[in-house]
């Protein structure tokens, strides 16, 4: 199976409401280096954009808990657990995975890995379609490689 494209149907996730605005899901594990170091990343979307941002962690509630703290994740998270039924209804082939749903339940952008220039696209898709200001994510001062494969 592959990973859900830009312009399908965002399958449901309990507890969630794309028509309540624009979400960019993020899932990970939290034993995945590059989930570890593009944590703080995902913080500044969260910031940035309050409410637009879910964490779908493939561990237990505890672990995500400790890796938010350790890594400082900072966006809300949905344990999906085995056998990782949101994961494998959206395709996760690599974490993390930043997937952008529209209010309209329609997949707008696929980032796969740690991917610089996809983390800044989302925020600005996320700027346009909230209306809040454009953040940059990461740039080449933070030190992080441009692309690392998850």
């Amino acid at each position: 199976m592959a990973v859900i494209a830009i312009g399908d149907e965002a399958p449901a996730i309990p507890g969630l409401a794309f028509e309540a605005g624009p979400t960019a899901l993020v899932f990970y594990k939290v034993t995945c280096p590059v989930c570890q170091m593009a944590a703080p990343k995902v913080a500044i979307l969260e910031d940035a954009y309050p409410g637009h941002v879910i964490g779908l962690g493939q561990d237990a509630e505890d672990d995500i808990a400790a890796f938010d703290a350790e890594h400082g994740f900072g966006a809300p998270s949905i344990a999906d657990l085995p056998p990782y039924e949101a994961s494998n209804a959206y395709g996760i082939e690599a974490v993390p995975t930043l997937i952008l749903v529209g209010p309209d339940g329609v997949v707008r952008d696929v980032v796969q890995s740690w991917d610089r220039e996809g983390y800044n696209r989302v925020a600005g898709e996320l700027s346009d379609l909230t209306g809040l200001p454009r953040v940059e994510p990461s740039n080449v001062r933070d030190g992080l490689p441009p692309f690392r494969p998850g």
